[in-house]
């Protein structure tokens, strides 16, 4: 039987996040085929847990070609190098190639705030996108093009802290939303200047606490974009 053309595949779309699992499956244009499906991260989040779980929660889904992978962590070449809200058990870890095996599809991984940013980005001049979530995520695009294993999250910030302890979900729960947002637009002030992006995305799960009246280049987006970003990574 001949191979599908490359206009007909669809891509099985999963994002790997602290807090939940999530995974959809999208057409050749990058439209969703079917609703999100989610389930709760798995503790501890060693590799076997969430790919045991992972592999649950896709089999109910419709066929599809190949498999596009949003990791929370810096991701090389397939193999995850560091997955600071999962599991140390992730260091080195050939993602791609055992998800390849165990559900037998061609697999891609990408740094998850990529993929999101894939999902969001205009393509044109430098775009930044920020996730929040169970930590900080972060990617920078210039015309389009990724910028590899940016890791901002883990770099000093204030008091001691970085940036993923000043705005992560455990800053949430400890400061309250008032005082977390004043925190995030103190912390686009920081950044902005640094970057100079044209435009700034911010996502993840507790993107919608933002209350703060944010500066006109910024905008909130959808959660989902961390899955419709996928059908990206086999655009090259």
């Amino acid at each position: 039987m001949a191979a599908p053309k490359t206009d007909a595949l669809h891509t099985l779309a999963i994002d790997i996040g602290g807090t939940g699992l999530k995974a959809l499956v999208l057409d050749p244009r990058g439209k969703a085929l079917t609703e999100r499906v989610r389930v709760e991260t798995p503790r501890p989040a060693t590799p076997r847990a969430v790919l045991s779980a992972l592999a649950s929660l896709v089999a109910p889904l419709p066929d599809y070609h190949r498999v596009s992978v949003g990791f929370p962590g810096v991701v090389r070449e397939g193999t995850t190098k560091s997955a600071p809200n999962l599991h140390p058990g992730w260091a080195g870890f050939p993602l791609a190639d055992t998800l390849r095996k165990r559900l037998g599809k061609p697999v891609r991984v990408l740094n998850d705030a990529g993929v999101q940013g894939y999902g969001v980005i205009h393509g044109k001049g430098v775009e930044m996108v920020l996730t929040l979530g169970t930590g900080l995520g972060c990617a920078l695009f210039v015309d389009g093009r990724y910028v590899p294993n940016l890791e901002l999250a883990h770099h000093p910030y204030r008091k001691g802290k970085t940036y993923e302890q000043y705005l992560g979900a455990l800053a949430l729960k400890a400061v309250g939303k008032k005082k977390w947002n004043r925190r995030v637009a103190r912390a686009l002030a920081q950044i902005d200047p640094i970057w100079n992006p044209d435009r700034i995305y911010l996502g993840g799960g507790n993107a919608k606490h933002l209350k703060v009246e944010l500066p006109g280049h910024v905008e909130v987006t959808s959660n989902v974009a961390g899955l419709l970003g996928g059908i990206a990574l086999w655009r090259a």
